[in-house]
């Protein structure tokens, strides 16, 4: 693609390197079980910001059973609905022993990875046949961690004693729980009536990780929505190598009017950065605004103003005949990535659900060029633009 990329060729690339984006990371399954009341819906919104049943979308496995597939392909959900016990105990351990086997002759992104047991705090016990269930699902070789919901804490971060009480009372039952034998305590949803502020969810997420398979370590980190380092460091990564390949092109240096030649690298990168923070909308719809972001601030509106500027470039370097030298599509290359992982993260700490809204309005296009523009010091006068070293700090729950 040349000078003459326009609008739709953009939006059409956008959804294709996106689409590539998402099927590289792969997908990471969850089981999810307990009673019904739990809080199980509620866990799952909070670390994923999905909440699957909401949908009304899951694919029945049994009548007991179903999986729930998250838009951006990155998480499938298996929800027992809260049956455990009896005979709709067995189907739902007859269905994920026959997926548990089944996954063994497909694709990693197929398979169950593993499973969380959700127990409300507040119920106070922890009965042997909800032991019984665990003890069998970890017989079908599927990691089990035990996660204690609702837990109220002290203004000083004691835990509930009774809370303790149950969690010291399972650990005992020795049973084969992931990793090593652990209870986790988390509350997560904020009630400030009953002091209940969320705690505990770094926590599990840690351990998340460190239970669930090498091979969909890419795709937790995309759809989980506590720790923005995890997906502030593969992003760094995507930025790294699209100012590789922008500092590449620019050897030869590039005529200003044909500037759209780095579009196609700008555009992978911010479609393989929205993929790696599971930044999700319809396709269609980012797509579209994608498009109207990188025509409105994307190299060619840079390129202009540097001209137009004569101002230094880079330490050491000036333009040239009006040309882009390596340093240049570098630095116009790295600010619109670092630009974005600051749109990105905003959405994730502010409102995650709001993104439809922001992108149908043109608030999220203005907020990337606002950032663009601050990371390329884009006013008369300014300082010269820079290649920076990182994203503004941001912090997970």
């Amino acid at each position: 693609m040349g000078r003459d990329l326009g609008p739709e060729d953009i939006q059409r690339l956008y959804g294709e390197k996106f689409d590539e984006a998402v099927a590289s990371l792969g997908r990471v399954n969850l089981a999810l079980f307990g009673k019904t009341g739990a809080g199980k819906s509620t866990l799952i919104n909070a670390v994923f910001g999905y909440d699957a049943a909401a949908t009304g979308t899951g694919a029945p496995v049994t009548r007991d059973t179903f999986y729930y597939l998250h838009p951006s392909g990155t998480l499938g959900i298996y929800d027992s609905q809260g049956f455990e016990v009896g005979h709709s105990g067995d189907e739902v351990i007859g269905a994920i022993g026959r997926i548990v086997a089944d996954g063994r002759t497909r694709p990693l992104a197929e398979r169950l990875h593993l499973a969380w047991y959700v127990l409300r705090w507040s119920d106070r016990r922890f009965e042997k046949s909800q032991a019984e269930f665990v003890r069998r699902l970890n017989s079908l070789g599927l990691p089990v961690m035990l996660i204690l919901t609702q837990v109220p804490i002290g203004p000083q971060g004691q835990v509930h004693p009774e809370a303790w009480e149950l969690a010291r009372y399972v650990q005992e039952l020795g049973l084969p729980l992931a990793p090593d034998n652990r209870i986790f305590l988390t509350n997560a949803r904020p009630d400030d009536f009953l002091h209940l502020p969320v705690h505990g969810l770094q926590d599990l997420v840690d351990a998340t990780f460190a239970v669930a398979p090498d091979g969909v370590q890419n795709a937790l980190a995309a759809a989980q929505q506590i720790d923005l380092t995890r997906k502030r460091r593969s992003a760094i990564a995507v930025i790294r190598g699209a100012v590789a390949a922008a500092s590449a092109t620019g050897v030869t240096p590039i005529p200003f009017a044909d500037a759209a030649i780095l579009v196609p690298i700008q555009v992978t990168m911010i479609a393989k950065i929205t993929a790696a923070y599971g930044l999700w909308l319809p396709r269609a719809r980012s797509a579209s605004l994608v498009g109207s972001v990188a025509m409105a601030t994307g190299a060619t509106t840079a390129g202009r103003w540097l001209v137009g500027n004569a101002v230094r470039v880079i330490p050491g370097g000036y333009l040239i005949g009006a040309t882009i030298s390596g340093g240049v599509a570098a630095s116009i290359t790295a600010a619109m990535g670092y630009a974005w992982i600051g749109v990105v993260e905003r959405v994730i700490r502010e409102d995650p659900d709001a993104i439809a809204g922001l992108a149908s309005s043109g608030k999220l296009a203005e907020l990337f060029e606002t950032e663009f523009r601050r990371r390329l010091r884009l006013s008369p006068g300014g300082p010269p633009p820079e290649l920076e070293q990182g994203p503004p700090a941001a912090t997970g729950q």
